[in-house]
């Protein structure tokens, strides 16, 4: 029998079938309906082939993609699980071959535009889109950055700049147990914080066969329902645990006649291996890669000859005569007598999936088929990218609270900066034991602090959201799933004290800055919308980062080194700043900085531009889009919210009031009755521009509003068969 596909009343597809496979197949076939053009742009993200249809803008995202080999890791990751999980690898293929069928059909607005034929979807690329979409999610490219303050201003550079960096995503997620509900029962609730796309990066969805009845949210491209899901009588959910798994080897490598070679640990050169690839680019010339990898992984940035122009970097090899290659064969010892000359540059990425060809897809039907916490405990086991702090509840009572995913062990230095791959002692000894942690006094939160992952991670997110949460939930002794939404739209800002007490201690400031000092220390801390208090508060915080970034102190970090593009957000001094704000203005010292006087040259010049504007005349949603947005769309709306406050809409201090990265849904999963859960995304369940379901739920996620979950088909308005 062919799958049914359903709709509720917001466009959610309600899918069932008499297996698994055909109900994969099937929500491949509605994922390519609403999503043709996302699925697309995933899909050549995954190939590094995007540039090819969107231009130059796509090209340094080609290039990573290419030299981490993603797309061959995928391949990769596909064999192993075909031989080793044949049964998820054929619900994959199904999924597959349902996009395949749709995508044939496919019509989208944004494929016109960019003269892109939708292509052909195989078995492995739900494993490359899934890559593609995490490879960035440890936040490596933050060892780069701190490699550079390192050598610049010392050791004690890596706590004051610890933060959330600007390219990693978080999210807030709690677990009321049944004594702590008004019902009874558990009560999951949270939103996962990423950048903000349109179409959303979470597909609502509810599967349904034999085997298992399940609602969540999905990823497009990918099938199952991952990262947060009810099956009716287990719930399940995640934030990323900011754990550290993935290095940065700096390699000495060297041209020989038959290509090229990188020194080893033991002091012998080895083969690495080497090939060309062309990266086509839409209205420009192609451009022309090597593809290098060695023992430790691909070469990502830099390699025999280094950076663009033959940039080196102290710390490399002594012995920079070797990298010519003259006459010394593979294995052989490198001289004695090294020169002190550095070696050019090149880095190598080392990441888990690479080295065991295992993405944890084999977790995806256990997680679907869960009936109790130990289903999902087992299930989880099987995690691997990436890394995150999972919570779980059932209707029999049962909780979970754990880490899940692979995590390398290896030396201290290999999570804080770059290492020498020519030096014994970085290499992976096997894998950390996933910690465990409970619940306190009946709650567990999740939000990215230094909770039960603190001994796998370097760099997490402050505790306010954290601690927040804890808070409120401690305000009542008895939570229902419908009071959950004044957690979520929390937006009390924790860490805004140590700017607003250096501001109580200013005396001698003009009559406009003394002003809006003192209205600000009246500030209830909110970070509303309509708040002039909250935009006066942004506005002196920025001016404080641009000025802190200009001091001479930073000078050496104004200006990033010649990494690829990709990087650089990790490396941008500004966000840098504004993102470990409070602990550069609590610290002691600050490398001479006179912080008072940088805070009274912020609050004067604040103070005499004298504007009148609201947190959200600036603070607006700035969603990504493959496409640039047409001139004519109407502008996105104005938002509460703040990094470090629960309800998590980021911009970037110092640079952009605009909030590129927050909620990118919502939910609360009622175990008591799972038909009174609830959740929202961001626009709507529809990908294509100009249906009636592809901003839809905007105005309720604005507004901290939910629409119900769905689980009666009879409910529901039948739309074809798959």
């Amino acid at each position: 029998m062919a799958a049914e596909i359903r709709r509720d009343a917001w466009g959610i597809p309600h899918l069932r079938a008499d297996d698994a496979r055909a109900l994969a197949r099937a929500q491949g076939v509605v994922t390519a309906r609403d999503r043709a053009w996302q699925l697309e742009v995933e899909r050549h993200r995954a190939q590094g082939t995007s540039a090819s249809f969107l231009g130059a803008a796509a090209l340094p995202w080609d290039l990573f993609a290419r030299r981490a080999r993603l797309a061959d890791t995928a391949r990769r990751c596909w064999a192993s699980l075909a031989e080793q999980d044949p049964e998820t690898a054929e619900w994959v293929r199904a999924y597959v071959d349902g996009v395949n069928a749709e995508l044939a059909r496919a019509a989208a607005p944004e494929f016109a535009a960019t003269g892109l034929r939708p292509g052909r979807w195989q078995p492995w690329t739900p494993l490359g889109v899934w890559l593609a979409t995490h490879i960035l999610f440890a936040g490596f490219p933050a060892k780069l950055w701190r490699e550079q303050a390192l050598a610049h201003l010392g050791p004690e550079v890596v706590g004051l700049f610890a933060a959330d960096g600007p390219g990693t995503s978080g999210s807030n997620g709690w677990l009321v147990s049944g004594e702590r509900s008004a019902t009874g029962h558990a009560v999951l609730a949270g939103d996962p914080h990423r950048f903000i796309e349109d179409p959303g990066v979470y597909q609502q969805i509810h599967l349904s066969c034999p085997e298992f009845d399940v609602v969540g949210l999905a990823v497009p491209g990918v099938p199952g329902i991952a990262h947060f899901g009810h099956t009716g009588t287990v719930a399940w959910a995640i934030t990323n645990a900011m754990a550290d798994y993935q290095d940065l080897y700096r390699e000495h490598l060297r041209r020989t006649g038959a290509g090229v070679q990188a020194l080893g640990p033991d002091g012998a050169w080895h083969r690495a291996s080497r090939h060309t690839e062309t990266v086509e680019v839409a209205g420009e010339e192609p451009v022309e890669i090597e593809i290098l990898e060695t023992a430790r992984g691909p070469v990502i940035i830099g390699g025999p000859e280094g950076l663009d122009g033959g940039v080196t970097e102290a710390g490399t090899p002594p012995d920079a005569s070797v990298g010519a290659g003259a006459g010394t064969q593979a294995g052989s010892a490198a001289p004695s007598d090294a020169a002190s000359a550095p070696a050019p540059l090149a880095l190598a990425l080392r990441y888990p999936p690479r080295v065991t060809g295992d993405l944890g897809f084999s977790a995806l039907l256990p997680l679907l088929r869960a009936r109790r916490v130990e289903d999902v405990d087992r299930a989880v086991d099987l995690w691997a990218e990436p890394v995150n702090v999972v919570l779980a509840g059932d209707t029999e009572g049962g909780v979970l609270h754990r880490v899940a995913g692979r995590v390398p062990v290896r030396s201290a230095a290999n999570r804080v900066r770059l290492v020498p791959a020519w030096e014994p002692g970085h290499e992976w000894r096997g894998w950390h034991e996933p910690p465990r942690a409970g619940l306190t006094d009946g709650v567990a939160v999740m939000a990215n602090q230094r909770g039960p992952a603190a001994a796998l991670g370097v760099e997490f997110a402050p505790p306010h959201r954290a601690d927040r949460i804890t808070d409120l939930l401690a305000g009542k002794d008895r939570w229902a799933p419908g009071d959950m939404a004044a957690i979520h739209m929390d937006t009390h800002l924790a860490s805004a004290a140590p700017l607003l007490d250096l501001l109580a201690a200013l005396d001698g400031l003009s009559p406009e800055a003394a002003a809006l000092r003192d209205r600000l220390l009246r500030w209830d801390r909110r970070m509303d919308a309509d708040s002039a208090d909250a935009a006066g508060y942004a506005a002196v915080r920025g001016a404080v980062v641009r000025r802190l970034a200009a001091h001479p102190a930073f000078a050496a970090l104004a200006v990033p080194p010649a990494y690829p593009e990709v990087f650089l957000p990790w490396l941008a001094l500004t966000p840098r700043v504004g993102l470990a704000l409070e602990h550069l203005l609590r610290a002691e010292e600050l490398y001479g900085v006179d912080r008072p006087a940088t805070v009274r040259a912020a609050l004067e010049e604040v103070a005499a531009a004298g504007t009148e504007a609201t947190w959200g005349d600036t603070h607006r949603l700035a969603p990504w889009r493959a496409l640039p947005t047409p001139a004519s769309a109407p502008e996105e709306p104005g938002l509460s919210g703040d990094h470090d406050c629960v309800l998590c809409t980021s911009g970037v201090p110092g640079l952009t009031d605009l909030a590129a990265r927050g909620p990118a849904a919502r939910y609360v999963w009622d175990l008591a009755r799972r038909e009174d859960s609830r959740w929202v995304v961001p626009f709507g369940a529809s990908g294509v521009p100009g249906s009636p379901h592809h901003r839809d739920q905007l105005p309720r996620w604005l507004t901290g509003d939910l629409v119900p979950v769905v689980t009666d088909f009879a409910r529901l308005e039948k739309e074809s068969h798959a």
